[in-house]
């Protein structure tokens, strides 16, 4: 009996259906869910912003332990770089060249004609096949191409490298007959399995999906849930009951859907398929667990800091930890993991020691101590408190003056003897620059976050 492989659509469909993306927990749910009830692989949406999906991806890619995990590659040879990196860590990565390949398509949404649509797809496919052994070329809008076109493009991808090629009938208005016609042309044509993408849009998506079984096709794709899909549930029990007559099993365990997949959708908030709020002001800034990336970064924007990529990345992972302890965090804990786990940089000032004097009737006097490259520099200057002089003193230091742009102090314990933590913002030619110090001395703590800033601006102008 022939064995038809599933690959596991759900997430690309969330993400066309819903205007915005699902969060990273829902995400993982529906890929362990997916995972769970035998998918024989399981395909990402598109890269769409880089710093935000290649964390979740690569998650996923270390999450996922049977099935092969699949992305596409976009239109440009630099997307697939981009691609490989967010699933390259996954058990069996798979690289996706997905293309138009019907006239309307190919002409009024990406503006080339076949030949050049014919370049693009061999382009595409060696540049992934160059980084993975296992290379799909999916066939866009199929059922709509000229059928001597549709054969050039799936050979040339398998010539070039492809694994995979798949028919899709992304009109949907195909009946079976004709999408199984398709089938079996293209069956003839190429050596590699054959998987077939069909719609349910005119309610005929398992016919369209057995037609097909009985042409040759080696594969089908479905989804748990999603608009105008094979639906994993239905084809799992149609193919249980007519397994004989179609010569076919699938890996899809009907029991574990019909358990799993009502709990995967209640996993999902409607929350999230609402749009959300934006980031605009520190009052408004509160992050959870369930806060993405992207709101991390924009509530950094807001903060006034610019971060990297890196940066964002980092601040992102520290607050997932913080916040399955605390809840959610606010603006002024926002800042704290800014100033220690963002635009980190080597001490390029060391602090040494300080002395200070102050009483309520004179200013207060500061000397500060600074190592750097191996030279003790010292500074002293008086101020408004000690820690006004200690800043002035590092000032003298280092022989420049940065505007202090904010300044905080609070205890990390209780008592006596309790930690007390500082945070420094310095502005330097219109950015933010951010220090974090901790010490029982309240006055060390300041002067060890300046000093903190201080050596991310030297870092930088270096």
């Amino acid at each position: 009996m022939k064995r038809i492989s599933i690959a596991d659509i759900t997430l690309k469909k969330l993400s066309e259906d819903r205007e915005v993306s699902l969060l990273f927990r829902e995400k993982a749910a529906v890929a362990n869910c997916a995972d769970s009830i035998g998918a024989d692989a399981i395909e990402l949406p598109a890269v769409k912003s880089v710093r935000e999906d290649s964390i979740i991806y690569k998650t996923l890619a270390k999450n996922v332990q049977n099935a092969v995990l699949a992305i596409p590659v976009g239109f440009d040879s630099e997307d697939v770089a981009i691609s490989w990196e967010c699933i390259k860590g996954a058990k069996n990565p798979r690289l996706q060249v997905e293309l138009p390949v019907s006239t309307i398509q190919m002409e009024y949404t990406y503006h080339i004609k076949q030949s050049k649509m014919l370049e693009k797809i061999i382009e595409l496919t060696k540049a992934a096949k160059a980084l993975c052994d296992d290379v799909e070329f999916s066939a866009l809008d199929a059922t709509r191409a000229d059928e001597d076109f549709l054969v050039s493009a799936v050979t040339e991808a398998v010539n070039n490298g492809a694994t995979v090629v798949t028919i899709c009938d992304n009109a949907g208005a195909s009946t079976p007959d004709e999408i199984a016609a398709i089938v079996a042309k293209v069956k003839e044509s190429v050596c590699v399995p054959v998987y077939v993408q069909v719609s349910d849009r005119i309610n005929m998506a398992v016919a369209s999906a057995f037609a097909s079984i009985l042409k040759g096709a080696d594969g089908l794709k479905s989804a748990m849930v999603g608009k105008d899909a094979l639906l994993a549930g239905e084809i799992s029990d149609a193919v249980r009951a007519c397994a004989t007559q179609l010569g076919a099993e699938i890996s899809l365990d009907s029991t574990k859907i019909h358990a799993n997949i009502d709990d995967m959708i209640s996993g999902i908030s409607h929350e999230a398929y609402e749009m959300e709020k934006d980031i605009n002001s520190k009052n408004n800034i509160l992050l959870d667990s369930d806060s993405s990336l992207a709101q991390v970064a924009q509530a950094a924007t807001v903060l006034g800091y610019e971060l990297s990529d890196s940066d964002v990345g980092n601040v992102y992972k520290e607050l997932k930890q913080v916040c399955e302890k605390k809840g959610a965090l606010g603006s002024r804990e926002l800042e704290a993991l800014v100033a220690s786990f963002a635009m980190q940089a080597p001490s390029t000032y060391h602090f040494e020691t300080y002395t200070t004097t102050s009483s309520n009737v004179s200013s207060a006097m500061s000397q500060v101590t600074l190592k750097c490259n191996n030279e003790i520099i010292c500074g002293v200057s008086n101020g408004d408190g000690p820690i006004d002089s200690a800043f002035r003193a590092i000032e003298q230091c280092i022989g420049h003056h940065y505007e202090l742009d904010d300044f905080q102090v609070q205890s990390v314990t209780e008592g006596k003897e309790a930690l007390g933590s500082a945070l420094v913002r310095l502005r330097n030619n219109g950015k933010l620059y951010s220090g974090n110090g901790i010490s029982t001395d309240i006055v060390a703590a300041s002067i060890r976050a300046y000093i903190n800033a201080l050596n991310k601006i030297v870092f930088e102008e270096a």
